[in-house]
């Protein structure tokens, strides 16, 4: 059954002619949470991953092989939770370069020279397939069995997607000071129920620091746009999320203090299945 929270939280605090617009924006995702005995296997964290019989383990060239963070099957997701694009079957399996072979050698999107951190492999269905053994300079995380939600989404406020739903023509959010009387209970509401970073596969993600989307759009048009300009706007919009991971206590995966991994893609490259232009953002 679909969480319908923000649908609700609209409904509860937004004038009446900006629910329409905001309910507009909302889509559907798959959360994933740990599956309890007798519910269908989705996705795990952790653990070893079954790698196609000729692929050689995920590395970033000069500084070693990729710790592996999940695995996920696209037929047993949801599909009402997902794009058009997504993936019917197979397997998607996510790699990020954490730090445990060179504590000092980091994955930043501003960095294309480091992009090569992280990876997602994207293995058809009936593929050969083989459990593959964890390098030895590595530490496999303990592994977590997941099921999936289907549940509601919301774009972060400061998108301008949302923006424009909520402010019209305006082009930032005001200062908090500022905030229209009628929206201010909406705005304090939102931000009471995103207080958690759940793991989830497509939808709008939840950022721990600001929109994910902007921090990869700023990098992707050099770091030279101000907040707000149209050509920032525009590509925010064009990408998309693939899949957040948040810290983890049972998969002992700590991301900072509380942050989470984000991995985006444009729309077309994901209909493509091109999953080597994905993106990651780490947020702590």
């Amino acid at each position: 059954m679909t969480d319908e929270r923000y649908s609700r939280l609209a409904a509860e605090h937004l004038p009446g002619d900006l629910v329409e617009r905001w309910t507009a924006l909302l889509r559907p995702c798959a959360r994933l949470r740990p599956a309890e005995a007798g519910e269908q296997i989705v996705a795990v964290l952790g653990g070893s991953p079954e790698l196609p019989v000729t692929a050689p383990w995920p590395e970033w060239p000069g500084y070693g092989p990729l710790s592996f963070v999940a695995s996920v099957r696209c037929a047993a997701l949801p599909r009402y939770g997902l794009a058009q694009e997504f993936p019917q079957d197979g397997s998607l399996l996510f790699f990020y370069f954490d730090g445990q072979v060179d504590e000092d050698a980091f994955v930043s999107v501003d960095d294309p020279e480091s992009w090569a951190g992280a990876q997602v492999v994207y293995v058809p269905e009936n593929a050969p397939v083989l459990p593959t053994d964890t390098p030895p300079v590595l530490e496999a995380f303990p592994r977590v069995e997941l099921t999936a939600d289907t549940a509601q989404s919301a774009p972060d406020l400061w998108l301008p997607q949302a923006r424009r739903a909520l402010l019209g023509d305006a082009r930032h959010w005001p200062h908090p000071r500022d905030t229209p009387a009628e929206l201010k209970p909406f705005v304090r509401a939102f931000g009471r129920l995103r207080t958690r970073i759940d793991h989830q596969i497509g939808g709008h993600a939840v950022p721990v620091q600001g929109p994910v989307e902007y921090e990869l759009a700023n990098a992707t048009l050099g770091g030279m746009q101000a907040w707000g300009d149209r050509p920032l706007d525009q590509e925010a919009e064009r990408w998309v999320l693939l899949a957040q991971f948040g810290t983890d206590s049972d998969a002992k995966m700590t991301w900072g203090e509380e942050g989470a991994l984000y991995w985006l893609i444009r729309s077309e490259d994901l209909a493509a299945h091109r999953f080597d232009e994905a993106r990651l953002i780490v947020q702590v």
